[in-house]
C-alpha cells in the first residue's frame, strides 16, 4: 500500500475529506489485524475506528522511511493490546501458572494441513481457541512477537506465554486431525 505524501499533509492539516480517504485506503489492512483478535466483525470495526483515531493523532510522528502499512499495523496491534488490557473479563481468564521450557514439547508440523485447508478454515480454527490463547498465538505465530515481548504486553510470565502457544498448537492439531480424518472418510 502506497500512501500519497500530499494525502498525509492534508490529513495533518485537518482536512476531513483527506482523513476519510486515508481511512478508506487503510481500512482493509486495519480490519484484517482486528479480525484476528476480535470475536466478531462489529467489535473489529469499533477497534478499527478507535485505532484509526490513534493513527491520525500520531500522523505527525510517521517516518516516511518506514512503509506506511507496517507503521499502521503496529499502531493497530498496540491498540488491540491496550483494549485487551482494559478488558477485565478477559484478564480473569488468564491462567497465571509459570511453566518452564522443559514441559513444552517440540513444534508441530502443519504442512499437511496447509495442503488440506484454505486460509478461512485455518482462521476459523484459530478463532475457536480460548480468547487468551488465541491472542497469544496470534501475537507469536502471526505477528512475530517474542515470548518476552508478549509477556510484557499482556502482563504474564514468558512461561505462561509459551504455555498458551503450546496449548494453541495442541488444540489446532486436534482440530486439524479431526477434519482431515473426516475428509478421508468421505
Amino acid at each position: 500500500m502506497k500512501v500519497n505524501d500530499s494525502l498525509i499533509k492534508d490529513c495533518l492539516a485537518g482536512n476531513r475529506k483527506a482523513q476519510f480517504s486515508l481511512h478508506k485506503t487503510c481500512f482493509s489492512i486495519l480490519m484484517s489485524v482486528c479480525l484476528r483478535y476480535k470475536v466478531d466483525k462489529e467489535e473489529a470495526k469499533a477497534s478499527v475506528n478507535a485505532g484509526f483515531l490513534k493513527i491520525l493523532n500520531n500522523l505527525n510522528r510517521y517516518n516516511p522511511e518506514i512503509p506506511f502499512d507496517a507503521w499502521i499495523r503496529r499502531i493497530m496491534i498496540n491498540h488491540v493490546i491496550d483494549e485487551f488490557r482494559k478488558n477485565r473479563k478477559v484478564q480473569e481468564l488468564i491462567e497465571y501458572t509459570d511453566f518452564d521450557e522443559k514441559q513444552i514439547p517440540s513444534l508441530v508440523d502443519y504442512n499437511e494441513a496447509d495442503k488440506a485447508f484454505d486460509a478461512s478454515d485455518l482462521e476459523a480454527m484459530i478463532k475457536s481457541l480460548p480468547p487468551v490463547t488465541q491472542k497469544v498465538f496470534n501475537l507469536f505465530a502471526i505477528d512475530g512477537y517474542s515470548h518476552q515481548e508478549i509477556s510484557k504486553m499482556l502482563g504474564m510470565s514468558e512461561g505462561t506465554s509459551k504455555w498458551h502457544v503450546n496449548s494453541a498448537r495442541k488444540k489446532l492439531q486436534e482440530i486439524i486431525n479431526q477434519k482431515m480424518n473426516s475428509q478421508k472418510v468421505i
